[in-house]
């Protein structure tokens, strides 16, 4: 079994063909795949495609490229979501401060609220970071025994040891297929095993093996391999591995 940590299969890129997608992932033995929302809207939509498959797991959460001042509305929505019990873990949220598509101040005060969410119903929190190391990595001290993946690994060896103190796991994604990403590399290597998950970060961020096409969960077996090889070890015994993470991280059926 592998388990896609991270995909938004809710993006409209998957409207015409998003069974056939789900069936492909499922082919490749990608059998389960959290469907993690960014919004509102596509949190509600993340809830409906998972009631439909099974093997599908919801999030709720607001990403740092769409925060704009606080709104009780939609937060107290977004916590309703958050505390069904299906819900296996709050966010996308974070920092992004590469692309600037929101102020800092808002992004960070978001970033807390989704973390003391976090805290107040145990579930894990699913932590974007971008340009963002200091920052991210200071809030996240100030919520101690918060569970939490920094999703999409794309730092080097020298950042992980904070976020491994703090207990948190890291998600590795086609980026550290990339030829140049050799410091991400580094860094799937010093990950210790039972703190090591995968991902697609579907639509986005295709494989090597992949490159130039839509993501989708199938691929996230081409980012186990790499991430295997890296590490010395059969790819059958990594995805073993880090769907046993992500059962204990997100309270998954046992494997």
């Amino acid at each position: 079994m592998i388990t896609d940590t991270h995909s938004h299969l809710f993006w409209e890129r998957f409207d015409e063909d998003r069974e056939e997608v789900i069936s492909r992932a499922k082919e490749a033995g990608v059998e389960r795949m959290l469907v993690v929302g960014t919004t509102l809207e596509t949190s509600k939509i993340s809830f409906e495609l998972a009631a439909r498959h099974e093997g599908l797991f919801p999030t709720a959460g607001v990403h740092p490229h769409d925060v704009q001042e606080p709104d009780d509305a939609i937060r107290e929505e977004i916590a309703t979501l958050c505390a069904l019990p299906e819900c296996v873990a709050v966010g996308e949220t974070g920092l992004d401060y590469f692309r600037e598509y929101s102020p800092h101040e808002v992004q960070r005060d978001w970033f807390r609220w989704h973390l003391e969410l976090a805290r107040l119903l145990d579930k894990p929190a699913i932590v974007h970071c971008r340009a963002a190391h200091e920052d991210t990595m200071q809030i996240l001290g100030e919520f101690p025994g918060v569970r939490a993946v920094m999703h999409c690994y794309a730092m080097g060896e020298e950042e992980l040891s904070p976020y491994l103190e703090m207990g948190h796991y890291i998600s590795f994604s086609g980026v550290v297929t990339y030829p140049k990403n050799d410091g991400n590399r580094a860094a799937a290597k010093a990950v210790p095993a039972d703190r090591l998950l995968v991902e697609t970060d579907c639509p986005f961020l295709a494989p090597q093996a992949h490159r130039g096409k839509r993501n989708e969960p199938a691929f996230v077996a081409a980012t186990l391999e790499v991430v295997a090889e890296l590490r010395g070890v059969p790819a059958k015994e990594l995805a073993s591995q880090t769907s046993k993470n992500a059962a204990e991280l997100f309270s998954l059926p046992a494997v």
